[in-house]
């Protein structure tokens, strides 16, 4: 019985940190996800601001113009090359929390496996008490007889 409390216990603690795992790991995905939409929106932003730099090239630009045109490009492209380091953290971020999801599951199943086991062992002996129980009711009942 101590066993069985022991295992329970051991289940819901497990439980229990397999959902706060499964938690974070659901907010590092959307993390990700946001620095990912963050990423698409500044490599958009640089497409149309390079369109509108080629269409102001065309027809006709200052070299002041160009000067600022160019060095707001550079400055996106810093925010983009920025923004792609954070979305590898991001990622990095997601693999270490599943990793520890993951080795959270291994841990609750493997203490549902040992509940498993202590239940079948406890099966398998009240089995065996009550064969033996029930081989000496008959062994009784067959002295009586006589």
């Amino acid at each position: 019985m101590a066993i069985s409390s022991a295992i329970d216990t051991l289940i819901e603690l497990a439980v229990k940190d397999t959902d706060e795992a499964a938690k974070r790991l659901g907010l590092a995905i959307r993390a990700c996800e946001e620095v990912q939409q963050k990423l698409t929106l500044l490599m958009q932003y640089r497409d149309d601001y390079a369109t509108r730099f080629q269409h102001s090239l065309s027809v006709g630009l200052s070299p002041s113009g160009y000067r600022n045109f160019q060095l707001f490009i550079d400055k996106l492209d810093g925010a983009i090359a920025s923004q792609e380091l954070v979305l590898l953290d991001a990622k990095r971020r997601i693999e270490e929390a599943r990793s520890a999801w993951q080795e959270n599951e291994r841990k609750r199943m493997s203490y549902g496996t040992l509940a498993s086991r202590a239940l079948k062992a406890e099966q398998a002996k009240e089995a065996k008490r009550d064969q033996k129980a029930m081989d000496e009711h008959a062994a009784r009942a067959i002295l009586y007889k006589r």
